[in-house]
């Protein structure tokens, strides 16, 4: 079984390169086991991060080889946002003693998000740079080298159906003869999982990991590495590192576009993935109502902040269409999607309906996109066209840009 006390055993081994071992210096924040899977952050000073990297991964390994566990998330933070429970010190006993001090609590605040890897001087990166995205060094960049597109999708807010939306715009694209990978970001709420009907299924680690191929997508989610039942208790820095984790070490191979459905907010975790990936712009998904595009403008200025184009917006749930008599009635609105890309001077991309459909496919872990005789495959397929057609022209000029006073 493991337990603080043996994974803490096992973190004593690993030495601290400011002398002595990551337990004994009081390293480990955050501990958290579920089972078979372990998570826990260490704590550095700024000027520490690029020399811990090594000791990071020492860390997974040393905690991996432990029986019982599976998979291994470390993440590492800034010491002055997390201060020690309680200081080391020689007099009040042995390192097992000490150890289960800092593995039985919590700390009282952590730190801000993980460190920003620079974007590999690639294809994938070239659209990145040509739309000044923010990028920072670090210590190890995820490997976008086969990917030509990374495409945020996001919101602003949950709610709006935009993992819907990602799922079945992966499968339109594929559709169109394009090798697609979506990426599930959303670590409190994984959903890619279920759409695709494949809960249970793990990924294969060689030498990194390996992305399950479903519907003719290339996916990974931290919803293939959990237990479906089990919650993520993870603070800010747990999460934001647990991504950055799941971005390096996911081997995406070649790829014409990587989707990567962005968790609800502009938190740490949407602004680190924003800064941290060779983002080529974001497609944002809203419904028609006043309250969804509050929440979509928040997330159009985020994406502006960090200089990511705005490749165009979904309307979702535009109307809602009767199982019974087929009548279609705009329960949320009419045109709010529409009016707000003319609005903000960008490409609107079409809208999908609310249907019985959408929502038994789903359930049943089939995209509704693949039943190309469908109204909504019909309505994907539209706004995948149109996205195409986008990209196609930002290959030949920049994007417009959203720019907010």
């Amino acid at each position: 079984m493991v337990t603080n006390e043996t994974v803490m055993a096992a973190l004593a081994t690993v030495a601290d390169p400011a002398g002595g071992n990551l337990a004994s210096r009081g390293r480990i924040r955050s501990l958290v086991i579920m089972e078979s899977r372990v998570g826990f952050a260490i704590a550095v000073g700024d000027d520490e991060r690029t020399a811990f990297e090594a000791t990071r991964q020492a860390a997974e390994d040393a905690v991996r080889a432990l029986p019982g566990v599976e998979k291994v998330l470390a993440a590492v933070v800034s010491e002055n946002d997390a201060p020690p429970a309680e200081a080391p010190a020689a007099d009040k006993g042995g390192l097992m003693d000490r150890a289960r001090r800092f593995a039985g609590r919590l700390s009282q605040r952590e730190g801000g998000p993980a460190p920003s890897p620079a974007a590999p001087a690639t294809a994938a990166a070239r659209p990145a740079a040509r739309h000044g995205a923010a990028q920072a060094p670090a210590q190890r960049a995820a490997d976008f080298s086969g990917v030509k597109r990374v495409i945020a999708v996001g919101s602003g807010k949950g709610g709006v159906g935009k993992s819907t939306v990602s799922i079945n715009l992966a499968v339109s694209l594929a559709a169109l003869g394009w090798r697609v990978g979506l990426l599930d970001a959303d670590i409190y709420g994984p959903s890619v999982p279920t759409l695709v009907g494949a809960v249970h299924r793990k990924p294969k680690n060689e030498g990194g990991l390996v992305p399950i191929e479903v519907h003719g997508i290339k996916l990974m989610s931290i919803g293939f590495l959990v237990e479906p039942e089990k919650a993520v208790i993870w603070r800010g820095p747990m999460a934001t590192g647990a991504l950055s984790q799941l971005m390096r070490e996911t081997q995406w191979g070649e790829l014409d576009c990587l989707l990567i459905d962005m968790p609800p907010g502009t938190g740490d975790i949407q602004i680190s993935l924003a800064q941290q990936t060779p983002l080529t712009g974001a497609v944002i998904v809203t419904t028609p109502q006043d309250l969804s595009l509050i929440d979509v403008r928040k997330a159009a200025q985020m994406f502006a902040t960090v200089n990511v184009p705005i490749l165009g917006i979904v309307e979702n749930m535009a109307t809602f269409v009767c199982p019974c008599c087929g009548t279609e009635t705009a329960i949320f609105g009419e045109g709010g999607g529409e009016r707000e890309a003319e609005t903000r001077g960008v490409p609107f991309l079409g809208r999908v309906p609310l249907t019985m459909a959408i929502r038994e496919a789903s359930d049943a872990g089939r995209p509704v996109a693949l039943d190309v005789q469908s109204k909504p495959s019909e309505a994907y397929a539209e706004i995948a066209a149109n996205l195409v057609s986008v990209l196609d022209e930002g290959d030949q000029r920049p994007f417009p840009r959203i720019v907010f006073e």
